[in-house]
């Protein structure tokens, strides 16, 4: 993939989208944020094609679990996410909070002791490194900060519903899905009072629309905590349309991630509600047409296909028998390859990389 040089305030690296998808581009940029020192904030900026300007969709992401591989998270895991509202005609911002990824500066979302937590200063914190983003969109032509939305998922739906009490100009809707912070285990959040009572003090000053959307079988913020979270921010003066979605695969935490042939009818919706975005979602990219790997059966044909369409970074690993696995959203191709085996050989010992990114290895021509 060629890169090129560009200024944003800092330096900034471009990366042009593969010659089979002409219809979108794709940045990968690094903020200026003071708090986040020489390194800034990692970001990844797609949009449709064309001079725009496109108003800003600003996506965060969620806290992992294990604050251990919070430097391991890269804003390819939001690729396929910034895609669909490229499609609905905005410049999809994906950033990635401080202690996060290659972002730097350090982690600043410590809530305090699972007992006592100040969910409010992490609410704080979180906003002020997507104030940081905002403002360096100010700068580009391409990109419009009149009108733009705010999206996010877990922690980075917590961080949108925040901004929205404090907002920024131009702001003009919020996006949540399963928004919450302190989840520490399945069905286990950390001081949920606490929590309740830091979304009651944000709807007093929030007065956007907001969407909120949690799966009923949410293992990270359930359906009553979602509820007591919506009623004390709107009984506050809040705006928040609550979407209590069906179940979604083991986990619904995972519906912003995999379920999105779901989400985005909630999001049309919405979006149409408000005058915002494309009434017509733009095509979808075309996907690199590459030969499936013999030998696969249906599940790992789908699984391929999907492959196809997902974004760098990306592996597609199989067995002489048809076992396979794929990896996505990484930080390098050779973890990609890694991850992709690893998955791979919990089913054969003999698998291989069939393909990386776009491209065949040679593995795959011998296997053709």
């Amino acid at each position: 993939m060629k890169r090129a040089a560009w200024l944003i305030l800092a330096i900034v690296l471009a990366a042009t989208w593969p010659a089979a998808a002409q219809d979108y581009t794709r940045e990968e940029l690094r903020i200026p944020m003071a708090a986040a020192g020489p390194r800034g904030l990692e970001a990844l900026l797609i949009r449709p094609a064309g001079s725009g300007p496109y108003p800003l969709a600003l996506i965060s992401h969620g806290a992992p679990r294990d604050g251990s591989v919070r430097g391991t998270m890269s804003a390819n895991r939001l690729h396929r996410q910034a895609v669909e509202f490229a499609r609905r005609g905005f410049a999809a911002l994906i950033v990635m909070r401080r202690g996060y990824g290659t972002s730097g500066g350090a982690y600043a979302e410590n809530s305090g002791p699972c007992e006592h937590r100040n969910y409010l200063r992490t609410a704080r914190e979180s906003a002020n490194d997507l104030r940081a983003a905002i403002q360096a969109m100010k700068s580009r032509s391409d990109v419009a900060t009149d009108g733009f939305i705010a999206v996010g998922v877990s922690a980075g739906g917590f961080a949108s519903i925040a901004l929205s009490a404090d907002a920024p100009q131009g702001l003009a809707a919020v996006i949540s899905f399963a928004g919450g912070r302190g989840s520490r285990a399945d069905d286990d959040v950390c001081d949920e009072d606490s929590l309740v009572r830091a979304f009651a003090a944000l709807g007093r000053t929030s007065r956007l629309p907001t969407l909120w959307v949690y799966a009923q079988n949410d293992r990270f913020f359930g359906p009553a905590l979602a509820r007591r979270m919506h009623a004390a921010f709107t009984g506050a003066g809040g705006r928040a349309h609550l979407i209590d979605a069906a179940a979604f695969g083991e986990d619904g935490h995972s519906l912003f991630s995999r379920g999105i042939s779901i989400w985005t009818a909630m999001v049309d919706e919405f979006l149409r509600a408000q005058n915002l975005g494309r009434r017509d979602p733009l095509p979808p990219p075309a996907a690199i047409a590459l030969p499936p790997p013999p030998r696969l059966g249906e599940n790992g044909r789908a699984g391929f296909a999907n492959y196809l369409s997902a974004g760098p970074h990306k592996a597609f690993a199989v067995s002489p028998t048809g076992a396979w696995a794929a990896r996505s959203g990484l930080r390098s191709a050779a973890e990609a390859q890694e991850k992709a085996l690893e998955g791979c050989r919990k089913y054969a010992a003999d698998c291989a990389v069939y393909a990386v990114d776009d491209a065949l290895t040679a593995t795959a021509d011998a296997a053709r």
